[in-house]
């Protein structure tokens, strides 16, 4: 059942920028599964290649954008008080469970650390809220059942940096091989109600207001895009191929696209 869980944070101390890295909340997330589930933690620490979270970067909750898009990087510390919130989304059924005591047992004035600073999770948002698109859940059954079956208009605000591995290299553009292959791969990864590779073909852009952003890693500068992109299915297209491409449409809220999802990048919802 995939999750999207927001958590309300307010740091108790100031949170330098060199801490606001999506490698340090990585960090942060794997301290949090461990203090609940060690071999849990351990386990996703170990993952390589494809992992069944994503996370977002500490987002300060009085930062308002007309275009959707959300903080990626923090060029100056975050002061003392500030309310923030950071995303967690769930793929995989069992890891909500394993984390239950964490949610359950949440003692607001317990310290978390991102680097010297100290934290408090002070509430979490699983479920719709008017105010908070980004928490929700639905199971991969539900996903399906509710999905569309006419709409034929797939848009997309893609409000983190997305890119994507062709070959040897990334590419930021969001073409439909990238966007719903990303999205495909995990679907069929963690849904067990998988679709057919072929499905993506009667996909064509429609419309498109994107633009690149550089985004600083470890290893380097990754350029990404942010924008919104919308896809049309065209064509003698039966009611099955669309309700499919409408469930990951919808999925892409959990799932996000592209690389380095559980270091804040590809967060991605339809428009």
């Amino acid at each position: 059942m995939p999750h999207s869980l927001v958590l309300n944070v307010l740091p108790t101390s100031l949170i330098p920028s060199g801490y606001l890295t999506g490698k340090h909340l990585h960090a942060l997330f794997l301290t949090l599964v461990s203090s609940v589930h060690q071999e849990l933690g351990d386990r996703l620490h170990g993952q390589k290649t494809e992992k069944s979270f994503t996370l977002s970067s500490l987002q300060v909750s009085n930062r308002t954008r007309q275009d959707r898009t959300l903080q990626w990087e923090h060029k100056q510390s975050i002061p003392a008080e500030t309310p923030c919130w950071w995303r967690i989304s769930l793929l995989d059924d069992s890891l909500f469970s394993h984390l239950t005591p964490l949610w359950l047992n949440l003692n607001p004035t317990h310290p978390w650390h991102l680097g010297p600073a100290n934290l408090q999770i002070t509430s979490i948002l699983g479920t719709a809220q008017s105010t908070q698109p980004w928490a929700n859940f639905h199971s991969y059954a539900q996903l399906y059942e509710q999905a569309s079956d006419d709409i034929r208009q797939l848009g997309f605000s893609l409000c983190t940096p997305a890119t994507f591995r062709q070959g040897k290299y990334d590419s930021a553009l969001p073409t439909r091989e990238c966007v719903f292959h990303s999205l495909l791969n995990r679907w069929n990864r963690y849904s067990g109600i998988p679709f057919p590779e072929t499905l993506i073909e009667s996909l064509f852009p429609s419309f498109f207001d994107i633009r690149t952003e550089l985004v600083n890693h470890p290893e380097g500068k990754w350029a990404g895009c942010v924008g919104t992109i919308s896809y049309r299915i065209l064509g003698d297209v039966d009611a099955i191929a669309i309700k499919q491409l409408n469930t990951l449409a919808d999925f892409a809220l959990y799932a996000g696209v592209g690389r380095k999802t559980p270091m804040g990048m590809g967060m991605i919802r339809r428009a």
